[in-house]
């Protein structure tokens, strides 16, 4: 058998201590499907004395990550440390500048510094792999860079931040609004330090990014990813979708248009049915479409210690076996600077309006959209409120563009009780 694989690990928090649980359970299986052993010669973390729930004792302590990254008996720099600035970027720079590979779970570094450390690796005959990054256990960049490869993608899509996919399936059953469920994720751990990574959107936008670089052969843009969170969703919206046949979820969308790129991470509602509207807890899915392939779809645990770590370990695996492919399935000096588009291919819409009981009121609405260009598919009317009519509409696909100008019409009317609320209805 060849020589180990030597790795030291950066952060040992939740998946760092998961890789090092894997590998002392399963050193002889792992050595047998690599081909030679892997092992842990060093560790880095903030608190040496902290207990992690495995014993360190039998591998060099590291205080300072870039340290780490620099010693010179290590081939792979495990970086699981998070964040994108800083000691995480330093390390990963530290390790490619010394010569080592490295396997990250950092998406929000690789969303804001991707193409660059993906050059500086390249161009150092390196490696950067980050399974771990994007969706937990589901190895969906394995599936783009490799299993897809022949494909021409058109379009990603996906349930990629487990706390928020939670959370509106805990409103639907439970009945409870998004605040009391916030703090019931908050009670469980299942929120970032920065909550708004979570509720805000940006984790999963990260994630989306990269999906879209490796899917459109693309250097990845974040900074044009729109970005909205689940923290306007009421529990009245959840119930009225519900009535409709839907389901809402935290979607990313990403699909290269003649107009450019589109990259949106929104609420929308999809058919309660679908595989995607089915999907409950804080389980991840997400669906890869190619003109060869068709549909294909990814379930499992987006995150975790032991999801999150079986990732890393992957990565860890092809390198041990000699597998090396560019950071983004293709070199760095490939990808092209894709234009940026606002979403605009065409989609139903859910409108939840609270309209003043009275006469003529719904014809006003009714005009609105026919001004703008929107047809009507369904309309339900429920049971007065104190001289208010609460009225849920489905329109036939429209533009965004043609939906904003009804809705500042609706301002106009006279006939509004509050801003109306407009969800994307997408077809999965």
């Amino acid at each position: 058998m060849s020589a180990p694989l030597r790795i030291g690990i950066a952060g040992l928090g939740t998946v760092g201590a998961g890789v090092l649980r894997i590998l002392s359970t399963h050193p002889d299986l792992i050595a047998a499907r690599s081909g030679r052993p892997i092992e842990v010669v060093a560790v880095s973390a903030r608190d040496r004395a902290k207990d992690r729930g495995v014993p360190l004792d039998a591998y060099a302590w590291e205080d300072d990550p870039v340290a780490l990254a620099k010693r010179p008996d290590l081939d792979v720099l495990v970086e699981v440390m998070g964040g994108h600035e800083g000691a995480p970027k330093d390390a990963l720079e530290a390790a490619i500048a010394t010569g080592k590979d490295v396997v990250t779970a950092n998406k929000a570094l690789l969303a804001h510094h991707g193409q660059a450390l993906a050059l500086e690796a390249e161009q150092s005959g390196r490696l950067i792999r980050f399974e771990a990054a994007v969706a937990g256990g589901i190895p969906v960049i394995k599936a783009l860079t490799e299993g897809l490869a022949g494909n021409e993608m058109t379009r990603v899509m996906g349930v990629m931040n487990g706390t928020c996919n939670y959370i509106l399936t805990r409103m639907e059953e439970t009945g409870q609004g998004y605040n009391a469920l916030f703090e019931e994720c908050a009670r469980l751990g299942y929120l970032e330090a920065d909550p708004n990574l979570d509720v805000g959107g940006i984790d999963a936008a990260h994630k989306l990014s990269l999906l879209s670089s490796i899917a459109f052969g693309t250097q990845v843009d974040f900074d044009h990813v729109e970005i909205e969170g689940i923290t306007a969703v009421t529990i009245e919206d959840v119930r009225r979708a519900g009535d409709m046949g839907y389901r809402i979820k935290l979607l990313g969308v990403a699909q290269m248009t003649g107009r450019g790129l589109e990259q949106r991470m929104q609420p929308c509602l999809v058919p309660a049915t679908s595989a995607l509207g089915q999907l409950q807890g804080g389980t991840n899915m997400v669906v890869l479409e190619g003109d060869a392939v068709g549909q294909i779809v990814l379930r499992g645990p987006g995150a975790g210690a032991g999801p999150t770590a079986s990732a890393v370990l992957s990565d860890l695996v092809d390198i041990a076996r000699g597998n090396r492919l560019p950071t983004f399935g293709q070199p760095a000096s490939t990808l092209r600077q894709a234009r940026p588009a606002k979403a605009a291919v065409p989609a139903p819409y859910y409108l939840r309006l609270h309209l003043l009981d009275k006469p003529g009121a719904l014809a006003k609405v009714a005009r609105v959209l026919g001004d703008a260009g929107i047809s009507i598919d369904r309309m339900r009317q429920y049971g007065h409120e104190d001289a208010t009519a609460p009225v849920l509409i489905v329109t036939h696909k429209t533009t965004r563009a043609a939906l904003d100008e009804a809705m500042g019409g609706f301002e106009e009317t006279g006939v509004m009780v509050d801003r109306p609320v407009a969800i994307r209805i997408e077809a999965v």
